[in-house]
């Protein structure tokens, strides 16, 4: 098995551009291998892991291939072995800190849910800050996660070396908190509010539409 490369900004990897939505498809491979007992299942195949993640065994080999030889035909993958890849080639091998920016409602419950300082599998995310522009709540923990004022978000984002921003912002700020992060040097950003943001090419957003969301899920019911 040669060792995986690490993925980097999601563009290129060894002269080929890795799509997106492979990139998206990474921490779900990795979340299956993490939920399994290495002794109990040293080995795994690639049907197995596609069909545990909602892939087919065809998918989830190309998807791999970006990024290196990880399994031998017709014996499967080392699941200790690719968990751990993976885990370098998503760089989650290292902490990676992450701010949010809005202590609404949304950011509330962000901040109860995503607790990285007690996350079992170690896959190295830290809310390290948050902030907002309530003096009621500048200056407070939540979930030990302390809440700056916005106004301090150029100079936190340096001396914490924040790397992913969370915007739980209204729309009508939205653009300029996701720019005033990006002149202090965010490249990837978790965005809740409505409507696109228009980001250079450097700069990866994945936007959640809670509304569009439940406007397709319409079609169901």
């Amino acid at each position: 098995m040669s060792k995986g490369t690490e993925l980097k900004e999601g563009k290129e990897v060894g002269g080929r551009k890795v799509p997106d939505v492979v990139v998206r498809r990474l921490p779900l491979y990795l979340r299956v291998l993490e939920e399994l007992d290495v002794e109990e299942t040293p080995i795994i195949s690639s049907h197995e892991l596609g069909e545990q993640s909602g892939v087919t065994p065809g998918q989830l080999r190309k998807d791999l291939s970006f990024f290196g030889v990880f399994g031998k035909q017709g014996v499967g993958y080392n699941t200790l072995y690719l968990r751990e890849e993976l885990r370098r080639i998503l760089r989650l091998n290292q902490q990676v800190n992450v701010g949010l920016v809005g202590v609404g409602n949304l950011g509330i419950a962000l901040i109860h849910y995503h607790k990285p300082q007690e996350d079992p599998n170690g896959n190295g995310l830290r809310l390290v800050a948050a902030f907002d522009i309530d003096p009621q709540k500048i200056g407070k923990r939540l979930s030990d996660v302390p809440i700056y004022s916005v106004a301090k978000l150029p100079e936190m984002i340096r001396q914490l070396n924040i790397s992913i921003i969370i915007l739980a912002v209204p729309a009508e700020v939205t653009e300029d908190i996701f720019h005033l992060c990006i002149e202090s040097g965010v490249r990837a950003f978790l965005n809740f509010a409505p409507g696109k943001l228009s980001a250079p090419g450097h700069v990866r957003v994945h936007t959640t539409d809670v509304t569009l969301e439940l406007e397709s899920l319409a079609y169901y019911r």
